[in-house]
């Protein structure tokens, strides 16, 4: 049997539809969530489905696997996204966005200082080498909780195949 959510190795988006009315979607998912409630926790009404998988200790880098179900035309879309919790997603993204606009800025200051053969911000190029630095931390956090998520990633993984094999055309 081919794998059904392969384009999640390298896309953690993947779209599913069917005939199924929206509620009998989300009351497909409840039933597999019962099924295997010893591993995995979630919250499923008739729009969104937030998935993830249980734990002694709630991890930083806890993955979860969101499902949107809606309604278009004469099918029942389903969408879904595996990744880390909205915060974690937001905090990241803006450690990136800051430490790359401060890169932007004190590169400039110091490019302009350079070209018009002036000495009066001679530390901005050391400010755009430690955004540097921190961008590269901040990537090496990124690829640290990746790596600690990866067994949980393959159990979502694993769900979503077996919860949406039913559920699919």
């Amino acid at each position: 049997m081919p794998e059904k959510l392969n384009p999640i190795r390298t896309r953690p988006r993947f779209k599913i539809f069917t005939d199924l009315e929206t509620q009998t979607c989300a009351e497909k998912l409840k039933s597999q969530l019962k099924i295997e409630n010893q591993i995995f926790q979630g919250n499923i009404n008739t729009e969104v489905a937030n998935i993830w998988v249980k734990t002694q200790h709630n991890e930083f880098w806890k993955p979860y696997l969101s499902l949107r179900i809606e309604k278009e035309e004469n099918q029942t879309v389903i969408r879904g996204i595996f990744g880390p919790s909205s915060a974690v997603w937001t905090f990241f993204m803006f450690l990136y966005f800051i430490f790359g606009i401060t890169f932007m800025v004190f590169i400039s200051i110091w490019w302009v200082t350079k070209q018009i053969k002036s000495s009066d911000f001679p530390w901005a190029i050391y400010l755009a080498i430690f955004s540097i630095i921190c961008l590269a931390f901040t990537f090496i956090a990124t690829k640290i909780g990746q790596k600690k998520a990866k067994k949980e990633m393959e159990q979502l993984r694993n769900f979503a195949e077996s919860a949406l094999e039913n559920i699919e055309n």
